[in-house]
């Protein structure tokens, strides 16, 4: 039934566009037109928070930083392996799924290890990405509580993923 789901908004969309007597192609191209300016504005933030994840994997920073807290996390019950894993998810997306993929390869499907991994990144959000976009596009610059409590509440959706996949 998923597979049906996109041409069937599509569908939709359309018969609705021709209900309104509304250009679809022209009005398509120029949403498009907008979106450039857009990627424009965003991609120096989109960059540098690329390239900030980039050296704090190469420089081996964020090894140094799990081992800091391993006895932390550890207490709270979540594997040392996955350390790394809860640090770098607030910083990179694809870096997280790269180290899911480390994981998965290293310990299997199945395992509870790898498990609490698939949870956790399903659980938590890019928070620099996605509030170095949100403010390339508002007025909104002051994060000081922000950032803070999105950070807390991702060590916490971490520990408690931890605490359902033991259970379960």
């Amino acid at each position: 039934m998923s597979a049906y789901i996109l041409p069937i908004i599509f569908v939709a969309l359309f018969c609705y566009s021709k209900y309104k007597k509304i250009n679809t192609y022209s009005t398509f191209v120029k949403g498009g037109k907008k979106a450039i300016p857009l990627v424009i504005d965003i991609f120096p933030y989109i960059a540098t928070i690329m390239i900030a994840v980039a050296l704090l994997r190469v420089s081996g920073i964020t090894i140094l930083l799990a081992k800091f807290f391993s006895p932390i996390f550890t207490f709270l019950g979540v594997p040392s392996q996955l350390i790394e894993l809860v640090l770098l998810r607030p910083f990179t997306g694809s870096g997280s799924f790269a180290l899911l993929n480390d994981v998965l390869i290293e310990y299997g499907a199945d395992s509870y290890i790898s498990r609490c991994a698939c949870v956790i990144l399903g659980c938590s959000e890019t928070i620099f990405y996605v509030t170095a976009v949100y403010t390339s596009q508002t007025k909104v610059k002051r994060l000081l509580y922000a950032i803070p409590i999105a950070l807390i509440a991702t060590v916490v959706g971490s520990v408690v993923a931890c605490l359902i996949c033991k259970i379960i």
